[in-house]
């Protein structure tokens, strides 16, 4: 009959622990019988030692055995048997120097010679041994008698009945194994324990279960799109794929280490520690918007996973940007149509001159507003962005104007930054502001400062710092995109730049946002070295040698 080895780990756990217990159990109790034998022995010969040695110092005893014969009624007789009877002794014998038995337990071998060799007792030597005499194998020891004046006369010998210790050896072995018993008892249950609990831990899977349980979670935590990182009790990483590292900028090296280690302060960080609670919550990391949603575990730990929503709210942005300027459209389009009939109307009425003049003062109000625009903000994204809000602010029933301290020279390095910068900050002043939105964007060297102050209710001091808190609104979100993210992505600009962005109160009502950006713009120095070299003609080319070339 083929025995199955178990699948369950659990199950395994247990035969593993189990057939261990037993081995060591067993183990344990073989080292403890083996030497217990020997140490038996030596204690019966050391008993057997004793006995002689107090037998052969016992007074008149040698004396008796020089003054006497040897005889059953004898006194050496007589005093052996008593010593004997008081000790338990299988035997003591006394002999003489010619090792012949003055006393014995069979009292027929009295003054016949010795059975075993007494020579070296009769040396003046003490001996222990287990050996087999007339009586049987016995523990035994044989020691030298000495008389009153210090010279040898014969020796006395001792045994100890080897069935007593091999009895005493018997008796041991239950005791023994009670004991062992109990021992594997407690092991099995122990074991029994452990096996329950790594049942429940495991859910009873196999060893190839777990096994590809883990290479489908390596697979899929690797394959996924989002980013997930684990967190345990105590707020230490304990997974992290290769999306999480990527959203967050960290490398693999993370593992093991505690969040706030790693991330900077911020709402990420608390979102990820749970510090912030709540489903599908936005946060700024570096550049990029994430959506992030952390469940707990049985543990105490975490799971969080993170989504890139930085190109949607991206596209989100533009399609409000569109719809703004669709209503501008609008807008300009009632504004011409409006245009158009008066000027028709001029024509049919034969009011030639005043319909040439009509045209002349609307183009070139046109032209004015886009003119001192571009005159004063000089790089063509930029002014092309405060045109469109202007346009916008227009349809709105509000004024977007350009202060007269604004001038940016065309140095921008990266036009697209101060576009994100502006357009957030304009597009939060035209939702709060009453009727008057200002800009003035200016340069000190190669700072850029832009400010965009309102008419509107204003900041509150409290709350002049977590207005640019990822997920701070006011304002009611659209169905397409989440707020609360404009500002933070404009902190976050600044900072990138070692630039700052604060908002106070303006005179007479309503916000100012300050946002400076060092090294926003290119040195004016270098800028206008480069301009004059390559406006600068090219050299002549050097007059061929006599001869032309070949």
């Amino acid at each position: 009959m083929r025995i199955r080895w178990p699948r369950r780990v659990f199950a395994q756990v247990l035969l593993v622990q189990v057939v261990l217990t037993t081995g060591v159990i067993t183990l344990a109790t073989g080292l403890f019988l083996a030497p217990l034998s020997s140490q038996l022995d030596q204690q019966a010969m050391r008993q057997a030692l004793s006995i002689a040695q107090t037998t052969a110092a016992t007074p008149g005893l040698a004396h008796d055995l020089v003054t006497t014969r040897p005889s059953v009624g004898g006194p050496v007789q007589e005093e052996a048997e008593r010593i004997r009877r008081a000790t338990g002794a299988l035997y003591i014998v006394v002999m003489d120097t010619r090792g012949v038995r003055w006393s014995h337990t069979d009292a027929g071998r009295i003054g016949r010679h010795v059975s075993t060799d007494p020579s070296v007792a009769l040396s003046g030597r003490e001996i222990m041994q287990i050996d087999r005499g007339t009586l049987g194998r016995s523990a035994r020891a044989k020691v030298p008698l000495y008389g009153d004046d210090g010279r040898l006369v014969g020796a006395v010998s001792v045994g100890i009945a080897y069935d007593s210790v091999r009895e005493r050896l018997l008796a041991t072995v239950p005791v023994l194994l009670l004991y062992a018993g109990a021992a594997l008892g407690v092991g099995v249950l122990a074991a029994l324990l452990v096996s329950r609990r790594l049942q429940r831990r495991t859910h009873g899977l196999a060893f190839a279960d777990i096994s590809a349980l883990l290479d489908e979670r390596e697979a899929m935590l690797h394959g996924i799109r989002e980013g997930v990182i684990a967190l345990d009790a105590r707020g230490r990483v304990r997974l992290l794929n290769d999306e999480a590292q990527r959203l967050l900028g960290l490398g693999p090296d993370a593992t093991g280490r505690a969040l706030d280690e790693l991330l900077p302060p911020g709402r990420t960080t608390d979102l990820l520690a749970g510090r912030v609670v709540g489903t599908d919550l936005l946060t700024v990391s570096g550049t990029r918007v994430l959506v992030a949603n952390r469940m707990p575990t049985g543990d105490g730990g975490a799971v969080a996973t993170l989504r890139d929503r930085t190109e949607l709210e991206r596209l989100g942005r533009e399609l409000d940007s569109t719809h703004g300027l669709l209503d501008a459209l609008r807008a300009q389009d009632h504004e011409h149509a409006n245009r158009l009939h008066t000027l028709l109307g001029l024509l049919e009425l034969g009011l030639y001159d005043e319909a040439v003049d009509f045209v002349g003062e609307v183009a070139d109000a046109q032209r004015a507003s886009a003119e001192q625009v571009a005159e004063r903000v000089r790089d063509p994204l930029l002014s092309a962005l405060l045109v469109g809000k202007s346009a916008i602010a227009a349809e709105r029933g509000m004024a977007l104007s350009v202060s007269p301290a604004t001038l940016l020279p065309d140095r921008v390095v990266d036009p697209r930054d101060l576009v994100t910068v502006l357009g957030n900050l304009i597009d939060n002043a035209l939702d709060a502001a009453g009727s008057l939105v200002e800009v003035e964007l200016r340069a000190e060297g190669t700072t850029a400062v832009l400010r965009v102050s309102d008419d509107g209710p204003g900041v509150p001091p409290e709350a002049r710092e977590r207005i640019f808190a990822e997920g701070w609104t006011t304002k009611r979100s659209p169905a397409h995109r989440g707020r609360g993210l404009g500002l933070a992505l404009v902190r976050r600009l600044a900072e990138r730049y070692g630039g700052m962005a604060r908002v106070t109160a303006r005179a007479g009502g309503g916000a100012v946002f300050t946002v400076v950006l060092p090294e926003a713009l290119a040195d004016a120095e270098l800028t206008t070295a480069a301009s004059t070299a390559s406006a600068a003609p090219a050299p002549a080319p050097a007059p061929a040698p006599a001869g032309g070339t070949r």
